[in-house]
């Protein structure tokens, strides 16, 4: 919520947050799922490098476009620094 004009939804019902900014999805969180997941989007050539480099932690986007979104796993290998770096990308990506 700390990037500029993002806002928070529940278009899926209470057991999902969903995070916009312009109107469209960057972020989408599973709020009862442990470990915790997220969706992200991102450029298709990083997905595919950051699937292999971290295959526990970054799977192709579950629901999602897989060529455009991955699916994140907390606690999986990646550092909370790296996941907000994914956030702030996928931002950067649907903002433009």
């Amino acid at each position: 919520m700390s990037l500029p004009l993002a806002e928070e939804t529940q278009p899926f019902g209470p057991d999902h947050i969903v995070y916009k900014v312009k109107g469209k999805m960057f972020l989408l969180v599973g709020i009862e799922e442990t470990p915790i997941r997220f969706n992200v989007k991102c450029n298709p050539e990083r997905a595919i490098q950051l699937r292999e480099e971290f295959p526990h932690a970054v799977l192709p986007g579950y629901h999602m476009n897989k060529k455009h979104w991955n699916t994140i796993v907390m606690g999986e290998g990646l550092s909370r620094a790296q996941c907000e770096e994914m956030i702030r990308d996928s931002y950067a990506l649907v903002a433009k």
